[in-house]
């Protein structure tokens, strides 16, 4: 909880003291760098989901080359600060998308709903970061009342919570992949590149209009598989080249 104490804290200095004002600022002066901006949060939202399949896959990870340390202090501050990192691409993806929708609005209101949101952000999603990790904790202490269906709920909560959370880990990186992905051909569309936006668009409608009552869901989970494909390839590509660029460096290990 005190790891994701730290965390929460950084993402609201990301959200307040970045993204905020710079987000403004390009509002104000130059709104048609906002698409390129997203695109790169997107690329590198794909960057990280890749790296998270080669690690699954057994092709190691991005970090690996670094020296390791079994000092807690030091993993730690890498485990914030790598999380950090991660919550300011995601918190400026979302944030800039609510922005849009208040685009022509003043700018108090601008800014207003854009600490809105980031709070929000905030308070739900280490919340109940905060929630599952204690969750085994809590199935514990139900394990220890008298009551017999608070025991089995205990029981289960603490036999199931490994399997959630590696679950939670496919989702996370399937949604980094699926976001990432779709970030990219949207914001290509918007740039005036019609293809795959155009394309995959007309296919999901094609599915959803002949599939009845189920053609939405699956026309969504085409689109969503095809912006995971893309964003697995793009992030793949960005991966290859940095590991390759890594391994130029002078006395980099080959």
């Amino acid at each position: 909880l005190p790891i994701i104490g730290k965390i929460a804290i950084g993402s609201v200095r990301n959200k307040l003291l970045l993204i905020l004002p710079v987000a403004l600022l390009l509002t104000a002066f130059a709104p048609w760098a906002l698409t390129p901006i997203l695109m790169l949060g997107g690329t590198y939202l794909c960057f990280e989901g890749a790296e998270k399949l080669l690690e699954m896959f057994g092709g190691g990870h991005h970090e690996a080359q670094t020296p390791t340390t079994d000092d807690p202090a030091h993993l730690e501050k890498k485990t914030v600060s790598g999380a950090v990192r991660t919550d300011l691409i995601l918190s400026a993806e979302i944030m800039v998308i609510a922005l849009n929708d208040v685009a022509d609005r003043p700018l108090l209101t601008q800014a207003g709903v854009l600490v809105v949101v980031g709070m929000a952000m905030t308070v739900v999603v280490y919340g109940a970061v905060g929630l599952i990790v204690k969750m085994d904790d809590i199935g514990l202490h139900m394990t220890r009342r008298a009551s017999k269906f608070s025991q089995t709920i205990g029981r289960g909560l603490v036999k199931g919570m490994p399997v959630v959370m590696s679950a939670l880990s496919v989702i996370g990186t399937a949604a980094m992949l699926w976001v990432g992905g779709g970030i990219l051909m949207h914001g290509a569309h918007t740039l005036g590149l019609h293809w795959p936006a155009v394309p995959v668009e007309h296919l999901a409608h094609a599915i959803a209009g002949a599939l009845g009552p189920i053609g939405g869901l699956v026309g969504w989970l085409t689109t969503a598989v095809i912006s995971a494909i893309i964003g697995t390839v793009v992030g793949g590509i960005v991966a290859f080249v940095l590991h390759q660029a890594a391994r130029l460096k002078p006395g980099a290990a080959h």
